[in-house]
């Protein structure tokens, strides 16, 4: 046992490492780890900021991590953001400190197609999604765009958000309904 805990600063370090090198058209703070490799596009004056001591998980998984032109993608400090999520932003999506993002879970501002049969090649407008501070999403969570998540809640796992939830809130389904408070 003793091995492997003389190992953990290593790991750490290496974490902090591959982070920089993977997430250097990104804005960083102070020790962001990144386990894997992730997928990672900013477009044209796109903003990646990346909160101190994120930790970011892309093992499993391929994590994406998209910030389209004249967007902004911003994870708070202390997140941790899980293997197979996608994180995408063609306007806002702000991800807020000591959240934890399950596996497979997809945070998006734009749905990408138009509901209506005659109009869906058109692109719709972006809408901005906020996930407040310490909110907890459970695996295969769905945000959809324009949404806000107010702080202190938590999603249950393969949940689709469909509309804003309160502070300090259980909800979970599909679409998710409050189940309680916090």
């Amino acid at each position: 046992m003793r091995r492997r805990e003389s190992l953990q600063p290593l790991r750490q370090a290496s974490a902090v490492v591959n982070a920089q090198i993977h997430l250097r058209n990104a804005t960083l703070g102070q020790r962001v780890r990144l386990s894997g490799r992730p997928r990672v596009h900013i477009g044209v004056g796109g903003i990646l900021r990346i909160g101190q001591r994120v930790q970011l998980i892309s093992t499993m998984a391929t994590l994406e991590l998209v910030a389209g032109n004249h967007a902004t993608l911003e994870i708070g400090q202390r997140s941790l953001v899980n293997f197979g999520t996608s994180l995408v932003a063609f306007q806002q999506v702000t991800v807020g400190e000591r959240c934890l993002i399950g596996p497979h879970c997809m945070i998006m501002d734009n749905s990408y197609h138009e509901l209506d049969p005659d109009r869906r090649l058109e692109v719709p407008a972006s809408r901005p999604v906020t996930i407040e501070d310490n909110v907890w999403l459970g695996a295969r969570v769905i945000v959809m765009p324009g949404v806000t998540i107010g702080r202190d809640s938590a999603i249950g796992a393969g949940s689709v958000v469909t509309g804003d939830i309160p502070p300090r809130t259980l909800a979970a389904g599909v679409p998710a309904k409050v189940i309680r408070q916090l």
